[in-house]
């Protein structure tokens, strides 16, 4: 299966978490929002890493027939080396794993290897200097505004700073990293994480647990713009 384009590093991306969508009518909810979609950021929990169970490649693999969006999947995994193959083959365009884990640059290795688009993501409580060895070898850091395991939480605007300090370094020598943020993004919070540096944004409560999706996938788009003016 061929890789989805990401789309220039740095630009400004909606990544709309299926962990909110209705499953019930997932293929619906991806295609209602998909005009304002630019990623579709895949949450992918083992309930021993945090503590709950979310979906696995064969879901993957049934929802890439309904969206031809750059799947995003955020493997929140004890052992991620053992699915990253399952992943490709069932559609994921990159895989992020995290830091916590151990073994990174090995998981790093083994997704490039793969073809997949290689992300590494930090708990709220990780230090920067725990990622900081690795930016030259990722395409996308994912920096956890809440603490993995359950949608709706609130934003956590402490990691700003440390949002801040991945961009100087990013930018300082010239990498073609995205930084991610993820929990609690809303129009609100989008942007100040753009503000302090972050361009791709991952929402789901702010999205699908509103009556009118798609209009606000497009206002939190709006909002996070406004940072960049």
């Amino acid at each position: 299966m061929t890789l989805t384009d990401a789309g220039p590093t740095g630009a400004l991306r909606i990544a709309p978490s299926i962990l909110a969508a209705d499953f019930g009518a997932l293929a619906n909810s991806v295609r209602e929002i998909d005009s304002e979609t630019d990623w579709l950021h895949v949450d992918v929990m083992d309930g021993h890493f945090v503590p709950n169970v979310s979906i696995g490649p064969p879901v993957v693999e049934s929802l890439r027939r309904y969206s031809s969006r750059f799947f995003d999947c955020h493997l929140m995994m004890t052992d991620p080396g053992r699915y990253l193959e399952a992943f490709k083959k069932a559609g994921a365009d990159g895989c992020t794993v995290h830091v916590e884990v151990g073994g990174t640059a090995s998981l790093i290795n083994d997704a490039r290897s793969l073809g997949l688009r290689v992300g590494i993501a930090a708990n709220p409580d990780t230090s920067f200097e725990r990622v900081a060895p690795f930016l030259g070898d990722i395409d996308l850091l994912l920096l956890m505004t809440v603490f993995p395991g359950f949608g709706g939480q609130s934003f956590m605007g402490d990691v700003m700073t440390k949002v801040t300090e991945a961009r100087r370094e990013i930018d300082a020598n010239q990498l073609d990293v995205d930084i991610e943020v993820d929990g609690g993004i809303d129009v609100v919070t989008a942007p100040v994480a753009v503000g302090a540096g972050a361009n791709v944004l991952v929402a789901g409560s702010a999205i699908f647990g509103r009556p009118a999706p798609l209009e606000a996938a497009h206002a939190l788009r709006e909002s996070a713009r406004s940072a960049q003016r």
